[in-house]
């Protein structure tokens, strides 16, 4: 199957031109990023303050952080749809991350409220299109980690009823029915109890979400899926070699499914060369300062933080780029097709550890820009910002009315030993 075949470029555009065919594309096609932590971010930072901060402007300055996100940086980066993380912390009790989970929910259901003008909660890639056409922000809800489900598919159907669009099967930490790729394997991918999952995500028509997730639950859930699933933040493999990120093999599974990569901004997602010496800044933060076994300089946290600045002088972070996250774009477009990429930057959830020119979220349009400059036609970079999301939502939806006549999954979880 020659999949690259379906990424064709077109011919290079006029530098100046560039800018009104990118408001052309997203006058047309809302940009839909897969994957903010702004909610996360504003209860982590502003505790109680986060129900009536003014979100409208500034937050990007420094302060003493400054935020990825607010309103009139929306507006400068022409977004038209955004899945809001509703992060909680994968190690918490499971009640606990429920109770959380729950919380953030309601965060992003008060933002949008107190701001009508600028958001509208959306479920379907109808909605998101007819929001987007009344000139507000398709605001979507997704859940970063099957472990706020607490093993209860009860739990998943009430998040569904809440307006919660995917899942995100796993986080940093492998759960009781499915491996993560930042954690020791225990399942080989999904367990049955895992599957079951997949279904009733199926029969919801919420999305699966696989970032984050071990290659083998990927692989589990690829093959056990009815509608195509997404990858709401994560990179090509193959130009950074992290767990988090796909392979190729996979991108051709997922060019299969119908589903979609969306493509993230992460330092250690998008370079190598980061990826490895932030493993080295750990390393030997760990030889200086080892708490509480020891290290060369246990106990002295003042010798330890100027000797670990001397190191940092002498071995600068590699450089990363936006053009270098256009590369990943481009890789998963040749090696799955051009339907089947997309963009989940994971503001707010990184820091300001950011790639240059992608600082916040006013900056969709120099990534669209450089893709056209790459030689990316219109339509293909309408695919990009937003198109094939919504395929794959509408899609989603369509399983779902097939399933409707099924009731919902009673699995449960195996009795511990």
């Amino acid at each position: 199957m020659l999949l690259a075949a379906a990424f064709i470029a077109a011919p290079a555009t006029a530098q100046s031109d560039i800018p009104a065919r990118v408001a052309r594309v997203l006058k047309e096609t809302p940009l839909i990023d897969g994957h903010n932590d702004w909610p996360e971010t504003l209860r982590e930072r502003e505790k109680d303050k986060r129900w009536t901060l003014d979100l409208r402007s500034g937050l990007g300055a420094v302060k003493p952080e400054r935020y990825n996100t607010d309103i009139a940086m929306l507006r400068k980066g022409m977004v038209g749809g955004q899945f809001w993380s509703v992060y909680v912390d994968a190690a918490e009790p499971g009640l606990q991350q429920v109770e959380e989970t729950l919380e953030q929910i309601d965060l992003v259901k008060q933002i949008v409220a107190r701001y009508p003008e600028a958001f509208a909660l959306a479920r379907t890639a109808d909605d998101v299109r007819r929001i987007h056409a009344s000139g507000r922000i398709a605001s979507m809800i997704g859940v970063e980690g099957g472990g706020q489900i607490d093993g209860k598919l009860s739990v998943l159907r009430a998040y569904h009823a809440l307006g919660a669009g995917y899942l995100t099967l796993t986080h940093v930490k492998t759960i009781e029915w499915a491996d993560s790729a930042t954690d020791d394997p225990k399942h080989g991918g999904l367990t049955p109890f895992g599957k079951a999952v997949v279904h009733e995500l199926n029969r919801l028509g919420m999305l699966v979400d696989l970032s984050h997730v071990s290659e083998g639950t990927m692989r589990d859930a690829l093959a056990v899926s009815k509608a195509p699933v997404i990858f709401s933040h994560s990179s090509a493999r193959a130009l950074d070699d992290h767990p988090r990120n796909v392979s190729d093999a996979v991108l051709k599974l997922v060019a299969a499914n119908g589903g979609v990569v969306m493509v993230n901004y992460a330092l250690n997602y998008v370079s190598d060369d980061y990826r490895r010496w932030s493993a080295d800044r750990a390393a030997e933060r760990t030889r200086l300062n080892a708490p509480p076994y020891g290290g060369l300089l246990i106990g002295q946290p003042d010798k330890a933080a100027a000797a670990m600045a001397e190191w940092e002088r002498a071995h600068p972070a590699p450089k990363v780029t936006l053009a270098m996250v256009a590369d990943h774009i481009d890789h998963i477009a040749r090696v799955a097709g051009v339907d089947h990429v997309g963009i989940g930057s994971d503001f707010d959830g990184v820091g300001n550890a950011l790639p240059e020119g992608l600082g916040d979220v006013s900056t969709y349009p120099a990534l669209l820009g450089e893709m056209m400059r790459r030689g990316w036609s219109d339509k293909d970079v309408a695919k990009l910002a937003g198109g094939n999301v919504l395929r794959v939502m509408a899609t989603a939806e369509g399983v779902a009315k097939g399933m409707a006549g099924e009731l919902p999954a009673t699995a449960v979880l195996p009795a511990e030993k």
